[in-house]
């Protein structure tokens, strides 16, 4: 049957094989985001955000439960030396385990004396910075959320650096940012606003702050979900999980088509050998499929 798909553009088709079948890998969790890629290992990290739960699948051994009680967890990353650094909605935070989630600690919680709003996604710099964005999605009355009042009066990006345990403000001027990803060279980093339904693209400095931050990209369609997770391969085009599954644009931001989920996409991972499956958090389900590439 192959995958379920609408294309813009004739270069969709160099980026994957539309023949191909869409792979249900695990499913029966409530909703799913967060995936991470442990090349070393070969298996992939994800949270189950309403149960707070963090899982870890292989090939080899299936499914097993990582954590519990991860006070909501929902984006996470590796860092420079293997942690992983856990974006938490209950206590507004970013923290870090090691790869066993073993060793929590909290590293920044409050800017200039007031509470994050609800961490939601994170990467990490070849320097060891974190980056990450801060929406209050995690304060809403929902199963992803606690809801109480909001401390900041913006939802912003940040970044952090372990070493001197500097909590920096990058942007302030999102609606609700979420997905993020760096470029192939970490010379700019793309972040998409739910609400707004867009991507944008910043020029990062040597010192980490952000410049420029012009929409970059569109998302449009009527399915479910908005603009979340985001990745990018070795060919530097942007898999963004919005409106009914995988929205692929090229690095000239050139919307090459979408590949349709039946369920949520919340967030996706490039893994394998290789590095060209993309993994796909999708509610309740853990989908896979192939790019003809391969990750950063």
């Amino acid at each position: 049957m192959g995958l379920a798909y609408k294309s813009f553009h004739e270069k969709f088709f160099d980026v994957l094989d539309v023949e191909q079948e869409l792979l249900e890998v695990w499913k029966d969790f409530t909703f799913i985001e967060g995936p991470i890629w442990n090349k070393k290992t070969q298996a992939l990290t994800f949270n189950d955000i309403p149960e707070s739960r963090t899982y870890r699948y292989s090939e080899k051994d299936g499914v097993r439960l990582l954590r519990e009680n991860t006070f909501k967890a929902n984006g996470n990353a590796y860092d420079t030396q293997g942690n992983i650094i856990v974006c938490e909605h209950v206590r507004s935070c970013i923290s870090r385990t090691d790869n066993e989630g073993k060793g929590l600690e909290i590293l920044a919680s409050h800017y200039q004396g007031k509470e994050l709003n609800s961490p939601n996604d994170v990467v990490v710099r070849s320097d060891g910075t974190i980056f990450f964005t801060d929406p209050r999605f995690g304060r809403n009355p929902s199963r992803v959320g606690l809801e109480r009042e909001q401390e900041l009066d913006f939802q912003g990006v940040f970044s952090y650096n372990p070493d001197t345990k500097e909590l920096k403000l990058l942007m302030d001027d999102f609606e609700n940012p979420n997905g993020l990803c760096f470029s192939k060279d970490e010379k700019f980093l793309f972040v998409n606003d739910s609400p707004r339904k867009h991507i944008r693209k910043f020029a990062v400095e040597p010192n980490g702050s952000l410049r420029g931050g012009e929409v970059w990209a569109e998302t449009i369609g009527d399915g479910v979900g908005l603009p979340d997770g985001m990745k990018i391969d070795s060919e530097e085009n942007v898999y963004c999980c919005a409106q009914g599954g995988i929205h692929i644009f090229d690095k000239d931001a050139v919307y090459l088509g979408i590949v349709y989920i039946p369920e949520q996409a919340g967030n996706c991972a490039f893994g394998g050998k290789d590095m060209d499956t993309l993994y796909i958090a999708a509610s309740t389900t853990l989908y896979r499929f192939k790019i003809k590439g391969h990750a950063v």
